[in-house]
């Protein structure tokens, strides 16, 4: 499998535009595409993950799951497909969190698209996402990821 966006290219720099509202951001999710699903794809899901939070366990920015298998892209700013579901990030509140790290070195940003066996993952809607994120583990047929960086602009 293959992952791009057409906002965030890998290995460079995340856009503010992209960040919470706290670093000046304006928390737009970015566009997502991917290609290359293995045969049995039923539907795909969508993570990205901070590991370089200073929680001793990163940091969960978006978690999707549930996309309907006829959907290979995500366009920026726009809600999700019918059917798919978003978990709660680690902000607190469901959808795209987006970048803001404390002052200090860029942190990584590693999206990662998920082909999975399932047309939905048997968990309740009221579920954390640590819940949703464990489900998919065991569903997954390929996944494709690449990383970007964010450094707080007041660093």
């Amino acid at each position: 499998m293959e992952i791009s966006s057409d906002g965030i290219a890998a290995d460079a720099g995340i856009d503010l535009k992209y960040a919470e509202p706290g670093v000046g951001g304006s928390n737009i999710a970015p566009g997502i595409a991917w290609t290359g699903a293995p045969d049995g794809t039923l539907s795909y899901a969508l993570t990205c993950f901070d590991p370089d939070a200073p929680t001793g366990s990163g940091w969960w920015h978006w978690v999707v799951t549930d996309i309907p298998p006829d959907v290979t892209s995500l366009a920026e700013g726009e809600p999700l497909p019918a059917g798919a579901r978003t978990w709660p990030n680690d902000y607190g509140y469901t959808g795209w969190g987006g970048p803001w790290p404390p002052p200090g070195p860029a942190h990584h940003y590693v999206f990662t698209v998920f082909a999975v066996g399932a047309d939905r993952l048997d968990v309740p809607d009221e579920a954390t996402s640590a819940v949703a994120r464990l489900t998919l583990s065991f569903n997954v047929l390929d996944q494709a990821a690449f990383t970007a960086t964010f450094q707080n602009p007041s660093s």
